[in-house]
């Protein structure tokens, strides 16, 4: 069987190199060099060459702020971009899995968010992923759409790249306090996509929707403290002190969801797939920074 990955040089794509190792199926790995799915003709032409059973879109516009201003782009990669792909998995018979996120709810609630709460984004950047969600649903294809949420890793921007980088020339950070999130290990959902793609092979599942996040919630401050905890131990240069302060304190051009936790019921029933244990997931992430 052959899986083409799109966006092989992101943060997910990457884990998926590190991942998909183990599977003895046919991986081809392209970057936007290769694939430029925003041009949907070539990228019609490039993957049909190919002829992937099952193609993973890892490529997305995940700028949330600029996004604001960016409309446009934000609405061709993560939504119409999104659908081309949606379409040609149809016309041809692939199954797309597709990387989705907590940014299609409002983040008003008070209670984890399952597959069939309301979706109600208050940003561009989550307009344009649910956006893209609805045009895959539409397309009949074969289809799996992960929403998953505060990814870190060892790889690209993140929250876990951006403290160490502030950590080591700031001796004090502020850190927002009041939203609330489940932190999720890129690694961890690789590891998923492996499951995922035997059963597709096996065909033992069916299109579906799923929620995927760490197995307990916490502030942003919660998880810096966590990681510069642990980045102490292994010798990284940490701020002397972490100063906790609302989301109001700390204004951004695109509204953050003060409540992003996830209900990931679905996928344990389903799939027998257990949640990120997220603190593994950060020393396991330190850990491969310090030593690769």
């Amino acid at each position: 069987m052959r899986v083409l990955v799109l966006g092989s040089n992101g943060q997910i794509g990457r884990c998926l190199q590190d991942q998909l190792k183990t599977n003895n199926f046919e991986i081809i790995y392209t970057s936007r060099k290769e694939i430029d799915i925003s041009n949907f003709e070539e990228t019609k032409k490039k993957i049909t060459n190919i002829n992937p059973s099952i193609i993973i879109n890892a490529s997305a516009y995940t700028n949330v702020d600029k996004a604001e201003e960016d409309i446009a782009n934000s609405n061709i990669v993560n939504n119409l971009a999104v659908a081309n792909l949606a379409n040609i998995s149809f016309e041809f018979g692939y199954w797309l899995i597709h990387i989705s996120t907590d940014y299609v709810f409002d983040g008003k609630s008070t209670t984890p968010y399952s597959e069939k709460d309301k979706v109600d984004p208050q940003s561009v950047y989550g307009f344009s992923k649910l956006k893209g969600e609805l045009s895959i649903k539409s397309s009949k294809c074969n289809y799996l759409i992960f929403r998953i949420s505060w990814v870190f890793s060892e790889y690209g921007n993140n929250f876990l790249i951006n403290m160490l980088k502030l950590g080591s020339s700031n001796k004090k950070l502020n850190i927002v306090s009041d939203q609330q999130g489940c932190p999720t290990y890129a690694q961890d959902f690789a590891k998923i996509i492996n499951i995922v793609l035997v059963k597709i092979y096996n065909k033992k599942i069916h299109s579906d929707l799923f929620h995927f996040c760490g197995d307990q919630q916490c502030s942003w401050y919660d998880l810096a403290s966590y990681i510069f905890e642990e980045a102490k131990i292994l010798g990284f240069k940490t701020p002397e002190y972490l100063n906790s302060i609302s989301t109001e304190a700390y204004p951004t051009k695109a509204a953050r969801p003060l409540y992003s936790v996830l209900e990931c019921k679905k996928i344990k029933k389903i799939l027998g797939i257990d949640l990120s244990n997220w603190r593994s997931g950060i020393k396991d992430a330190l850990l491969n920074i310090k030593f690769k």
